[in-house]
């Protein structure tokens, strides 16, 4: 038997331990959110953290999980700010990657409430969307970031919140035309 801590629940299961984690979680626990896609890590769909880390649950053989913290996204609540910025930034197309998007997204953000887009860019960039939806991902994950420290102001101090940037305005010519290009 093999003991496992899923979103704060204990269980023991019964499989060899060299089983993937992803298949305990699926078809064990019956916890289908965490979906299965390539099998060999490279997409990202199957992202659960263990320990607080994002990690690709179909490489991980149970054994290695057992007596760590495993969070699936069922065990993320509905009212978690990368939820809320999700939703309202009408993330989601077909919807399949959006689990591991958002277990990535959170881990990210616990090890760096104030992404830039390169951080975002880097952090997402082993978790796959075959819609292309990689400009709402980095939207919302700018706008969880906000929700979050508005949340927790103790956490992210107001000087490291970067503003958000101006467009230059173009310089005028005295006959009052922008100076420039054909007019």
């Amino acid at each position: 038997m093999i003991s496992l801590e899923v979103n704060g629940k204990k269980y023991e299961v019964e499989a060899s331990p060299d089983v993937p984690l992803l298949w305990v979680i699926r078809e064990q626990l019956g916890l289908t959110g965490t979906k299965y896609s390539c099998g060999v890590a490279q997409c990202g769909a199957c992202t659960v953290h263990i320990d607080g880390k994002a990690q690709k649950s179909c490489q991980i053989p149970v054994n290695d999980a057992q007596g760590k913290k495993i969070t699936t996204i069922e065990g993320i609540p509905d009212e978690h700010p990368v939820k809320r910025a999700w939703i309202s930034g009408n993330v989601p197309q077909c919807g399949y990657c959006q689990p591991g998007q958002v277990m990535t997204a959170i881990a990210l953000l616990s090890e760096n409430p104030r992404p830039t887009d390169a951080d975002i860019d880097r952090s997402m960039s082993g978790t796959l969307c075959r819609c292309g939806t990689y400009q709402r991902i980095r939207r919302a994950i700018h706008k969880a970031s906000v929700m979050m420290a508005e949340a927790m102001p103790e956490k992210v101090e107001p000087e490291k919140i970067k503003p958000k940037r101006k467009r230059a305005k173009r310089k005028k010519h005295k006959s009052g035309r922008p100076k420039g290009g054909s007019q």
